[in-house]
C-alpha cells in the first residue's frame, strides 16, 4: 500500500517535464474543431517529446525499472498510430509492444490473465500493451465472448490485481482513447477502399460500428470499476490523431518519475590498418540490387 500511496502523491505532484507547444487556438464554435496542426509543427512538437522519451529508456535500463503501459479504446480510435509515435526511435529491446491475438484453444484453458503476465516485463523493461486483460471488458462483453459470472469476477477483482503489480513495484500507466462516432465512420470508411489500411479491418470492427451504445456501456462500467488511485485511466481525446499522440505522450512523460542519467562519453576509435586487405574489391561481382531509385 505505501507504494500505491507514493505513485499517487507523486501523480498529483509532478507537473509535466514537456508540454507541446499550443499550435493553434481553440476550438471553432461552429464545426468544434480546431485549426489543423501542420505536419512541420507536429514534427517539432513530437521530436522534443521523443527526446525525453530517449531519457527514459536509458533511465529504465540503468535502474532497472519496470514499466507497464496499456492503451485501449474503441476499433480505430488510434492506438496504432499513438504506440508507433511513442516507440519509433527507441530500441525494441527496452520498449517491447505487445498485440496478442485471440486466445488459442490452449490459451483457453489457462487463467485469463496468464497469458498477459507471460508478457511482463522483467528489469529494464517497458511493456506496451496494444489492448490488454481489459478486453474482457470490452470486446468479450459486447460480443458475447464471456458469460456474466466470469465479466463481474473480472470488474471486481481487476483493480487488486493491478494493485498487486504496483505493490511488486511496476510502474503502471492505462490510457483510453476516445474517438466519435463521425469520426470513428470517416476512418473506417477510409478504410475500406485503401489498399494500405485494408488490413486494420478486423472481423470485429464492422459490428463494432453496429454496436456504439454497446461499447460505451461497456465503457462506462469499465472506467467506473476499474478507475482507482493506484491505477488511474487516463482520457484522450483521439479524433484529431496528430494531437492525441502529443498529448498522451507528453502526459506520460509527465508520470513517468524518470530523471536524465550521465552517459560515458564515446569516442569513435580510428580503424586499423591491421589484416587489412581490398575488402572493397571482394564485393565487386557479389550479386547487387539494381539501383532503380
Amino acid at each position: 500500500m505505501a507504494a500505491a500511496r507514493k505513485t499517487a502523491a507523486l501523480d498529483q505532484a509532478r507537473p509535466p517535464k514537456v508540454t507541446p507547444e499550443r499550435a493553434a487556438g481553440p476550438p471553432d464554435p461552429k464545426t468544434g474543431r480546431r485549426e489543423k496542426l501542420k505536419a512541420k509543427r507536429y514534427l517539432k512538437e513530437l521530436n522534443k517529446l521523443q527526446v525525453e522519451l530517449a531519457y527514459v529508456q536509458e533511465w529504465v535500463r540503468q535502474t532497472g525499472q519496470r514499466i507497464v503501459i496499456v492503451f485501449e479504446g474503441r476499433d480505430a480510435a488510434g492506438k496504432g498510430g499513438l504506440i508507433r509515435a511513442l516507440t519509433e526511435r527507441l530500441s525494441p529491446r527496452v520498449f517491447q509492444v505487445v498485440a496478442l491475438p485471440a486466445p488459442s484453444d490452449r490459451e483457453k484453458t489457462q487463467l485469463y490473465v496468464q497469458r498477459y503476465l507471460q508478457k511482463f516485463p522483467a528489469a529494464g523493461e517497458v511493456i506496451i500493451f496494444d489492448r490488454s486483460w481489459y478486453n474482457r471488458a470490452g470486446v468479450e462483453r459486447v460480443m458475447g465472448f464471456v458469460n456474466d459470472e466470469d465479466y463481474e469476477q473480472f470488474l471486481e477483482r481487476a483493480p487488486a490485481m493491478e494493485q498487486h503489480f504496483i505493490d511488486e513495484g511496476i510502474l503502471l500507466y492505462k490510457y483510453w482513447l476516445e474517438v466519435g462516432n463521425a469520426e470513428q465512420k470517416r476512418r473506417f470508411e477510409a478504410r475500406i477502399d485503401d489498399p494500405l489500411r485494408q488490413w486494420k479491418l478486423s472481423p470485429m470492427d464492422l459490428p463494432s460500428r453496429e454496436r456504439w451504445y454497446e461499447y460505451s456501456r461497456a465503457r462506462d462500467r469499465m472506467l467506473d470499476a476499474t478507475d482507482t488511485d493506484a491505477a488511474p485511466w487516463r482520457i484522450v481525446r483521439s479524433d484529431d490523431k496528430k494531437r492525441a499522440r502529443l498529448n498522451c505522450i507528453a502526459d506520460l512523460l509527465s508520470r513517468i518519475p524518470y530523471e536524465k542519467v550521465s552517459r560515458p562519453k564515446v569516442k569513435l576509435p580510428a580503424r586499423s590498418n591491421k589484416h587489412a586487405y581490398a575488402d572493397e574489391e571482394a564485393m565487386k561481382d557479389r550479386r547487387w540490387v539494381a539501383e532503380k531509385y
